[in-house]
């Protein structure tokens, strides 16, 4: 697989052109046993990083720094049952996946970027800003919203850092201005890790719970409770099911963008992270705990690699010395930059 990867990501990226330097390469390492079980107190000794095959001195000290995270939604028209099951899931980013000392900000993309909130590390912000996503428009930007996202985590964000961005989205992108060679160069430049959060717009609107009209409401104008027995009371028909767009020009659009690049597999296999599909709340709360889980057992490498030709691709593999039933993971490379 990790060959399967690397091709993959090569001929994606073949034809961009790096400018910046990058000091550092960072490789996120996950170790494993044969159960699938994370291992701890693994030490650098411990540990060989292979760049093109070719060990490389490595340091650790980057474990120990905290965590900025940019949560990207989409909620374009077809998110609406997504961005209804994220509601409550404030604290999941806070307190497990940025954690202590880290910080968390949500924003949202259809037709437009938007910051719906600012860095932060109170839960109760980030949980206010999910509850009030609304859907708009019908665009996936999710290309430019990944560049909004990097441009969050190097401008405002100290370079001393791990950058995360977790994106809960579609696939394939629609409607972006940014080039794909373009973000994917500004990702390596900044080491920030890509985690992707998948849905199926087709799916989501049979697992959505049951609404009524009073939910369609602005939340502003909605009834929670009436204030005496003459006053309007919540309108408790049922409201019609959402099913997005749909319509045959929809389902022939999205066939078509099939042949589009699947930015859920590339970014997440080229920094370290992982793509993972979900369907019900459940799975999607489940989902940010493991992806939490790993973040915060991952072993942080970074080393100064060595001059190669401009667009290069090095290939990373790490192994676990004179422990060859231990299981790694890390990213699948990285391009040379002059």
């Amino acid at each position: 697989m990790r060959i399967i990867a690397a091709l993959l990501l090569l001929c994606v990226y073949s034809q961009a052109q790096f400018r910046a330097s990058v000091p550092l390469v960072l490789a996120p390492i996950t170790v494993t046993d044969s159960k699938g079980h994370y291992v701890d107190g693994i030490t650098a000794n411990d540990l060989i990083l292979y760049d093109n095959n070719v060990p490389q001195t490595i340091q650790t000290d980057w474990t120990e720094y905290p965590i900025s995270l940019v949560v990207a939604i989409q909620t374009s028209s077809n998110a609406g049952p997504v961005i209804d099951k994220l509601g409550g899931s404030g604290i999941l980013f806070t307190d497990l996946l940025a954690a202590s000392g880290g910080e968390t900000s949500i924003l949202s993309f259809s037709d437009h970027i938007i910051v719906q909130q600012d860095f932060t590390s109170e839960p109760d912000n980030v949980t206010h800003a999910l509850q009030m996503l609304r859907k708009q428009g019908d665009g996936v930007r999710m290309l430019d919203a990944l560049g909004a996202a990097l441009s969050m985590l190097e401008k405002k964000r100290s370079a001393r850092r791990r950058r995360i961005v977790l994106i809960v989205a579609e696939k394939r992108d629609r409607g972006s201005e940014a080039s794909l060679s373009d973000i994917a160069e500004r990702v390596q430049r900044l080491n920030a890790t890509v985690y992707w959060l998948t849905f199926s717009p087709f799916l989501q609107p049979f697992t959505d719970k049951p609404k009524t009209m009073e939910d369609l409401k602005p939340e502003a104008e909605r009834i929670k409770v009436p204030k005496c027995a003459l006053c309007p009371a919540p309108d408790e028909r049922a409201a019609p099911l959402d099913l997005g767009p749909g319509g045959l020009g929809y389902a022939l659009g999205e066939l078509f963008r099939l042949h589009k690049p699947d930015l859920s597999a590339i970014f997440p296999s080229a920094t370290g992270g992982r793509s993972i599909g979900f369907l019900k709340k459940k799975a999607l709360e489940d989902t940010v705990q493991r992806i939490a889980e790993e973040v915060h057992r991952q072993y942080i490498l970074s080393f100064v690699p060595g001059k190669s030709e401009p667009g290069e691709f090095h290939t990373l593999r790490v192994a676990v010395r004179d422990r060859p039933e231990l299981q790694t993971r890390t990213r699948a490379g990285y391009w040379a930059i002059p």
